[in-house]
């Protein structure tokens, strides 16, 4: 059936059964009605492709992010499509692994979405899509929406907790040259160490994977690194390393503190439980999606800069006493959000 069957039965204009499919008020109740009525008979399916023509959108956002392996790219994706659910937008997903490999993809994923939320680095070929952009975990850019959470105070007051358990010789795993996040959490690092008046190591390199968390616990247990805690860029690393340490009979927390930051299921449920930073990523995939589909469909004000609070979270690794059963339910420290004056200087 088409739009023109429903409005011979409906015996009024094509505009007017388009008016009414779309909710205009400015039809009549009782056209609307028999509009609604002749679209019930005839079972009618309003064709998605010409009504993305007519209205010269594609009611579909589009998300491209580096890769999905690890529990954050899936909850944050997770976050996305469920907000663009309610929103009645479909969700088209682009991985882009590598800077400079994504470009073709990202070019024809322009050409089929309204707007793309972006997690990565090559942020200048995704702007010049033209497409409304959201810019997720990434530094401030004049006009563009960003999101992300808060990282320099949680990694500070993470270091901090365990300056204060009388460690004196921490590392800072991951690469602050990777990703803001990193950056932002290297920079907390190092600002525990000036507040106590210490020079704070080099950070060690390594990207977010499993793999990487075991060859810096091999260099542990070789003596090439020398370390009585660790400072991880996130859980996956921490986790890995923590693994590998005790599976070497490295005692952690006594010989060394691991701390980690993601706060994913896994995190409650070794022994001991990893103390980390709790990040709400679920919630800034939905918000991701509900200010692009605001800046699509222009009820959004300026491009704003969003920062989500933080919290750390103890639990067993940085060298606190807990009994087993506690470990689900750790000691919470919630971190403030910047004001936003500052956030947006930053």
């Amino acid at each position: 059936m088409t739009i023109y069957a429903v409005a011979e039965r409906a015996r009024v204009s094509i505009a007017t059964v388009s008016r009414v499919l779309k909710g205009s008020s400015v039809v009549t109740e009782s056209t609307r009605q028999k509009v609604l009525d002749a679209v019930q008979e005839l079972e009618y399916t309003p064709s998605g492709a010409a009504r993305s023509l007519a209205e010269r959108r594609h009611h579909t956002l589009g998300l491209v992010l580096p890769e999905l392996g690890g529990p954050y790219y899936a909850e944050l994706l997770a976050g996305f499509e469920t907000k663009a659910a309610e929103l009645r937008q479909g969700v088209m997903l682009v991985i882009a692994k590598a800077e400079g490999h994504g470009g073709d993809a990202i070019r024809a994923l322009a050409t089929r979405v309204d707007g793309i939320a972006f997690l990565g680095r090559d942020v200048e070929r995704v702007r010049r899509s033209g497409k409304k952009l959201v810019l997720i975990a990434a530094d401030s850019l004049p006009g563009v929406e960003v999101i992300s959470t808060e990282n320099i105070a949680g990694a500070r007051r993470l270091t901090e907790h365990l300056l204060a358990h009388g460690r004196t010789r921490l590392l800072f795993v991951g690469d602050p040259d990777a990703a803001h996040d990193v950056r932002e959490r290297y920079e907390g690092f190092v600002l525990a160490h000036h507040d106590r008046g210490l020079e704070p190591a080099q950070p060690v390199l390594a990207p977010f994977r499993e793999s990487d968390g075991q060859a810096v616990a091999e260099r542990l247990i070789a003596g090439d690194l020398e370390a009585d805690a660790l400072v991880c860029g996130n859980d996956e690393l921490a986790l890995a390393i923590m693994a590998r340490l005790l599976g070497a009979g490295v005692d952690v927390p006594r010989d060394i503190a691991v701390v980690g930051w993601d706060d994913v299921m896994t995190a409650r449920y070794v022994r001991p439980g990893l103390t980390t930073v709790r990040q709400p990523v679920r919630d800034v995939g939905a918000l991701a999606a509900d200010r692009l589909f605001h800046l699509v469909t222009g009820s959004a004000k300026a491009p704003e800069r969003h920062v989500l609070p933080t919290e750390v979270v103890i639990r067993g690794s940085c060298g606190c006493t807990r009994t087993p059963s506690a470990d689900p339910e750790p000691d919470l420290y919630p971190i403030p959000t910047p004001h936003p004056s500052k956030v947006r200087s930053r």
